[in-house]
């Protein structure tokens, strides 16, 4: 080759490398299901963008599967469980928390719920010890140099591994419990007053009473993120790192936090700015339908389509709840297309396929699509948001319940209580989100929202991750907070000064008019005497 094409083949390599933030390398600290489905389009994104993408997983895992991600390095570590025990427990702990948590009362129900956290904690902690402990594991990571780590909060441990290796952090989440994380290890402002509390299902707009509830929440997730297994991680960051820290202070330290949800979704609220909203960054324009399912689709004629999804993690029903689903959906004049892996139901009408997997971001495209119904998993109603479809909700679970009343709240879904549902209250459901103009027009305002940003969501989260890469942090976004005690964030010193001061100013001024007082009285008597 010619010295000039050298010269010119370099340059060309050069500039690819610098308009990508330099190229770098991206360890990533993953979660399961539907995390893994967000993470995982942010994760091509920078793939695209020429960068080198390791994910640090266990041998057993259910959906981070590297057979399947041929551009995605990844970085395996023994385990003792099997991917069977693993989705087992997964399937478990979902069952208690569907169907048996409902039917307790209140106390049962935190009692319960802090013991399945303890539960996933001690699974998650397990994994964590057999990275930063698995020595020849950490070594190769040091050595590989990488820029930054991309984590997800509910999945601690990320941020351990940033420290050990020293390079920043960057976290992506919808939310943590009680929003504990964001409020404490990364001093997100949450005032109960407006702000609600995440698992309560209540909006931006709160009655007195809903206040009240929001704030025992509030000080009850307080006490739940104060009182959980904190002293375990926190002793066990310490003990790994050689010096006394916490588990919050360790997270504290993340550049950014990218939240998956934005202003089409969320109520307007106070945020920072290392808090960036990215919501609906998986989504993407509709794709052809497979030939058959096309045919069934077009079969619908004027009626249109019903998709009906619960999501990755529920893969099947009761024999009781799936017969009275079905029930309903034969009776309305739109086709269905049911992602269902459970037993056949028995009420089944012709008008409803079930399908192991559906194209569901497709199908939701397809102009003959009426409604969704979504168990309310934020990636779905994302989905749903960005094709400008109306949702019938059946909430089961973690964030569903306030993903749903998000929605209901802007007028683009009904819920059906999934517990108490009726063949008739599914049925009713159908009826007003398809024959009711106004859901229609309230997600379509909800698409147009989310489609007039000026840069796209995932974008925009890889911005995030190449600028902190490129400067090494981002420091000069993190808020003076983290540098406070509790009292001082809360003014509590401040306050307790100027309450002493006010307190000193009234004693004096006190004293003063009892001593001008005394004497004027003592001057009276003199001149009466006289």
């Amino acid at each position: 080759m010619e010295p000039k094409k050298w010269v010119s083949a370099l340059l060309l390599l050069q500039l690819c490398c610098f308009s990508c933030g330099s190229c770098g390398k991206v360890l990533v600290w993953p979660m399961e299901y539907s995390h893994w489905i967000n993470l995982k389009a942010i994760l091509d994104g920078l793939i695209q963008r020429g960068h080198q993408v390791t994910v640090v997983t266990p041998s057993a895992t259910v959906f981070v599967d590297a057979g399947n991600s041929s551009a995605l390095h990844f970085e395996t570590f023994p385990v003792t469980k099997s991917p069977e025990e693993l989705a087992s427990f997964f399937e478990d702990w979902l069952k208690e928390w569907i169907y048996d948590l409902p039917r307790v009362s209140a106390w049962e129900y935190a009692t319960k719920m802090q013991a399945m956290g303890y539960e996933y904690s001690k699974l998650i902690k397990q994994l964590c010890e057999s990275v930063v402990l698995n020595k020849k594991l950490m070594k190769k990571l040091k050595g590989a140099r990488y820029e930054v780590v991309v984590a997800d909060t509910i999945s601690p441990c990320g941020e351990l591994i940033a420290e050990i290796l020293g390079i920043p952090i960057v976290y992506t989440l919808r939310f943590t419990t009680g929003n504990t994380y964001e409020k404490y290890c990364g001093g997100l402002p949450s005032p109960p007053s407006y702000v609600p509390v995440p698992l309560t299902g209540l909006t931006g707009k709160m009655t007195f009473m809903e206040r009240v509830k929001n704030m025992v929440f509030s000080i009850y997730f307080d006490f739940w993120f104060q009182n959980f297994d904190v002293k375990d991680w926190n002793q066990f960051y310490s003990d790994v790192l050689g010096r006394p820290t916490t588990l919050c202070e360790t997270m504290g330290k993340a550049e950014m936090w990218l939240i998956r949800t934005y202003w089409d979704f969320e109520f307007p609220r106070p945020y920072l700015p290392n808090f960036e909203f990215v919501g609906g960054l998986h989504c993407k324009p509709a794709k052809p339908l497979p030939e058959e399912m096309e045919k069934f689709v077009q079969s619908s004629g004027e009626h249109g389509i019903v998709v009906f999804s619960l999501g990755s993690m529920v893969k099947n029903l009761t024999d009781e709840k799936s017969n009275l689903i079905a029930a309903a959906l034969a009776q309305i004049p739109q086709k269905v297309l049911w992602r269902y892996k459970g037993k056949k139901p028995d009420t089944l009408g012709p008008n409803t396929r079930t399908y192991d997997w559906i194209p569901q971001n497709d199908l939701l495209g397809h102009p003959k699509t009426k409604a969704f119904i979504t168990h309310g998993g934020t990636n779905g109603i994302y989905e749903a948001i960005y094709h400008g479809v109306p949702m019938i909700g059946v909430p089961m679970f973690a964030d569903q319940p306030d993903n749903i009343a998000h929605m209901k709240a802007k007028g683009a879904a009904v819920e059906v209580d999934f517990n108490s549902m009726t063949t008739k209250d599914m049925l009713n459901a159908l009826k007003t989100v398809i024959n009711n103009p106004s859901y229609k027009e309230n997600a379509m305002r909800l698409s147009r929202i989310h489609h007039d940003q000026p840069v796209k969501p995932l974008d925009r989260a890889v911005f995030w991750i190449e600028f902190v890469m490129r400067h090494k942090g981002a420091k000069h976004l993190r808020p003076a907070a983290h540098d406070l005690t509790w009292y001082q964030y809360h003014s509590l010193d401040v306050i307790g000064f100027l309450l002493a001061c006010v307190a000193a100013f009234v004693f004096i001024v006190t004293k003063c008019c009892l001593f001008c007082c005394r004497k004027l009285g003592k001057s009276g008597k003199k001149q009466k005497s006289a």
